[in-house]
């Protein structure tokens, strides 16, 4: 589906009733039309004599940054169906463009590789109009929005593939092939080079898979850089391609949707996919995590312990607490690169989802303004976050007796943040300040729509980094 700047006469003309207000300037059959059905602006209707698609926005104000974007993205749902090739919109306000590319881009996504009837749809081609603004400001707007959104729809793939094809292997090379398509650096590390690094952790971890661990390196600078001192970002993405739970087995009902548990690496690599489409001047890194957590005579143990990449000794209690193992060693390795922003995004635990529900990215780290900025501009790319704070006394809960720290805490109340806690051991002390960890197990992926995301994975986190890493370029 493509969005053009464009006046051309369209099927369908889409009509968005800011603050749900209808039109004074309705003809007499229209006004008949919407009352027959009982349309007072909420949701959206369809008047076919003058086919005129109107869409009511929920709650239309830029306080609440997702109306007009969840609003289209219902709406195209129902146009997805009509017999129609093309609909127009009319723009009032250069801020709206984004927001109604990122409705209508995201919300007309759909999984359907394993399908073996693919859904016909027959409208191609969204028109934005406007009277206020011109055509070159459209289109830049349009070129921006379709650059975040085919990042964003590309991990949804990702996230949405299931574990037999998205193996370890299979997501390095597909951010390899990535990385080559869009124009970023790309480098893959076995199982040789994680022992070479000692990353133990790491290692345990993928122990008792068939499938080889690796570490990626992914990496943006913009051309014509040289020279330049650039800000420095490195996301670390916890890349479970799947988490049985190891030893500690999960109950059969939570094993499903574990193909979810990649989603911060997949989410690293719509990141970096997406600077490098924008074009942002500013230097980018990211390290993936990727590896199985599976059962087997040669599964990593409870009572283990293990030797992290910066010599910490880890007690493992539980080898479902597998992610804060992997991404020990991924943040220690991410630390020597120094960067001036240091952020890690995983499915962490399912205690941030009970805090602060399915739709929710738990933010914590130690630099109190860092959290604060970030939440700030994570909402106003239309991500809602929550900020849960570090509290000195829950580092005492993953205390252990016979080892630096223990992978689980002796309390399971706090167990979001004690395990955000846990990832700060191993972020370099220089660093502490420049870190945040981002908990996305709650909106990575839902079984149900909601805004702009369909069923299953929505791209958690990537608007919001992104928006982020444009706030502080130069």
């Amino acid at each position: 589906m493509r969005i053009i700047a464009s006046d051309k006469k369209s099927d369908v003309t889409i009509v968005l009733l800011r603050d749900k207000k209808l039109p004074k300037n309705l003809s007499k059959s229209e006004k008949e039309a919407l009352d027959f059905y009982g349309f007072k602006g909420e949701g959206s209707c369809l008047v076919s004599e003058s086919r005129k698609f109107f869409v009511g926005i929920e709650k239309y104000d830029y306080e609440f940054p997702n109306a007009l974007s969840d609003s289209l993205a219902n709406a195209i749902c129902s146009l997805k169906k009509l017999k129609i090739k093309s609909a127009s919109i009319e723009v009032e306000r250069e801020e709206e463009i984004g927001k109604i590319c990122m409705g209508i881009l995201l919300g007309a996504y759909s999984y359907e590789a394993f399908k073996s009837k693919k859904s016909e749809v027959s409208l191609k081609e969204i028109y934005l109009t406007s009277s206020s603004l011109d055509k070159k400001s459209l289109q830049k707007g349009i070129l921006e929005a379709e650059a975040l959104a085919i990042s964003i729809n590309y991990v949804r793939d990702l996230v949405n593939t299931p574990p037999q094809k998205a193996t370890p292997k299979y997501m390095a090379e597909s951010a390899e092939n990535r990385a080559k398509e869009v124009g970023f650096e790309c480098k893959i590390y076995d199982s040789k080079f994680l022992e070479k690094q000692k990353m133990e952790a790491f290692l345990a971890v993928a122990r008792a898979s068939v499938h080889e661990p690796y570490l990626v390196h992914l990496s943006y600078k913009p051309k014509g850089a040289k020279g330049q001192k650039l800000p420095k970002f490195v996301f670390v993405g916890k890349g479970l391609t799947y988490d049985s739970g190891g030893l500690s087995l999960k109950p059969g009902d939570y094993m499903t949707t574990m193909k979810a548990d990649k989603s911060g690496a997949c989410a690293v690599i719509g990141i970096l996919e997406a600077v490098a489409r924008l074009g942002i001047n500013a230097e980018v890194h990211g390290i993936l995590g990727l590896a199985e957590n599976m059962i087997g005579g040669n599964a990593y143990k409870p009572d283990d312990v293990l030797r992290a990449r910066n010599q910490k000794t880890i007690e493992v209690r539980n080898t479902d607490a597998e992610g804060r193992l992997v991404l020990a060693d991924c943040l220690s390795f991410a630390s020597d690169l120094e960067p001036d922003f240091l952020f890690d995004l995983a499915t962490l635990t399912g205690a941030c989802v009970v805090a602060l529900g399915d739709y929710t990215t738990g933010i914590m780290g130690y630099n109190k303004g860092l959290k604060e900025e970030f939440a700030k501009v994570a909402f106003q790319s239309g991500e809602l976050t929550g900020i849960l704070p570090f509290n000195p006394y829950l580092g005492k809960l993953f205390k252990s007796e016979i080892a630096d720290l223990c992978n689980i805490p002796s309390s399971r109340y706090g167990s979001a943040i004690t395990a955000g806690m846990f990832l700060g051991e191993f972020v370099a002390e220089s660093l502490r300040d420049k870190w945040l960890h981002l908990d996305i197990a709650g909106p990575a992926y839902v079984e149900k729509a909601w805004g702009v995301n369909p069923f299953g994975a929505s791209g958690a986190g990537i608007r919001a980094c992104v928006e982020f890493i444009k706030s502080k370029a130069k």
